[in-house]
This record gives structure tokens, sequence and C-alpha cells, in this order.
């Protein structure tokens, strides 16, 4: 199964080992390169998505409208970036537009510097 960058997949993100982590089914927005995601690399970097929503909380929530098989408003929570196994993967949903993708990297961005 090949993903790229700014899609919207559906994962399994269960189990997770911390409290404070994001876990369950859920739609989760790629993060890594193409350069990765389209070679045999094992896993991909992914930033999750809540329907848990929560107004004006940039830069650590950017907000996108359903689309597509993204079936309700979600918040992208950029603190919770990780890496997950390719194994994971269940389903493509949507895709991020380049204006909402550049958005993404300028949220990460402020939180990292």
């Amino acid at each position: 199964m090949m993903v790229s960058k700014g899609e919207i997949w559906l994962v399994n993100l269960n189990p997770i080992k911390k409290n404070n982590e994001m876990g369950k089914i859920r739609p989760v927005v790629i993060y890594q390169n193409n350069e990765l995601n389209h070679s045999d690399y094992p896993t991909t970097i992914i930033l999750p998505l809540t329907t848990s929503l929560i107004d004006d909380a940039e830069p650590i929530r950017m907000r996108i409208e359903k689309r597509d098989d993204l079936t309700q408003n979600s918040d992208i929570v950029i603190t919770q970036i990780r890496a997950i196994d390719n194994g994971r993967f269940i389903q493509k949903l949507a895709s991020l537009t380049d204006k909402e993708l550049k958005k993404v990297k300028e949220l990460f961005d402020e939180i990292t510097l």
C-alpha cells in the first residue's frame, strides 16, 4: 500500500504505550516525504486527527473541513506527530490541499523553533 504526503488515511493506532498518546482507529495526515513513502521504508511519519474540536488552538491544532470519505470536521493535532508501522494503514479517506499542507508545515515549524 503506497501513501503520499498530505493524504488522509484511516489507521489503527492501538495499542498505545502512554496515556497522553492518541490511540483508536482514526484518521491521520501523512507528513513524511514521498521519497521515503514510495520506498520500502517500514514506517511513516503521521499527524493524527481528532473530532474533539478546540476552536482557536493554533499552533498546536489546525481545523480541516470534512471531504471525500472524511465524514466529520477534524483538528489535525500537530503536537502528536509520530512514526507508525506501515501495516497500520486501513483506507485512504481524502487529501489536504497544497495550501493546507503548507499551513501544517508552518504550524509545525512554529512549535519546534
